[in-house]
């Protein structure tokens, strides 16, 4: 169970904005962490703690192909992302580094910024613990939910190939 406040933004939240392309010649993770969401939301970087979540509209992701941007978002604290709908790209490159992202359109409208929400990523019950409302997303397929529990694919491949040593 994860347990967070929740950072709330609109539609069609693209690559660009969530790290700006001036950072994309670094792939130091601290580096890319202090950038993220700053030309949206220039005080995210100050406010959001460990364990945090991105909770946002349709499209979140859009854009280019970069993996910078789940890099940046896992590597800034967030814990999760809830959107309405997910880039195909950023859907599979979050999976790929092991972002967890949850669509759930009803949570993603109604959940404010400032809420306190936690999540069962295995079961896909998200909870409004703020306003006491429940809301349930999909959960991944299980050699999904491997992959992020190890903690993307490399570290997924990693482990695969430990066991069979």
């Amino acid at each position: 169970m994860m347990t967070g406040r929740a950072f709330k933004y609109g539609d069609n939240i693209d690559t660009d904005v969530i790290i700006p392309a001036r950072y994309l010649n670094s792939s130091d993770v601290k580096e890319l962490a202090e950038h993220c969401m700053e030309d949206l939301d220039k005080n995210f970087v100050n406010k959001v703690k460990q364990g945090d979540f991105i909770v946002a509209g349709k499209n979140f992701g859009c854009g280019s192909s970069r993996e910078h941007a789940p890099i940046a978002i896992k590597a800034s604290g967030v814990s999760l992302v809830i959107a309405e709908t997910f880039a195909r790209i950023f859907f599979r490159n979050a999976i790929n580094i092991g972002l967890p992202i949850m669509e759930c359109p009803d949570a993603a409208k109604e959940i404010e910024a400032g809420d306190e929400i936690s999540v069962n990523i295995k079961t896909g019950a998200i909870k409004n613990i703020t306003k006491n409302k429940e809301y349930e997303a999909a959960p991944f397929p299980s050699f999904m939910q491997y992959i992020i529990d190890a903690g993307g694919l490399i570290d997924y491949i990693k482990k695969e190939q430990k066991g069979n040593e």
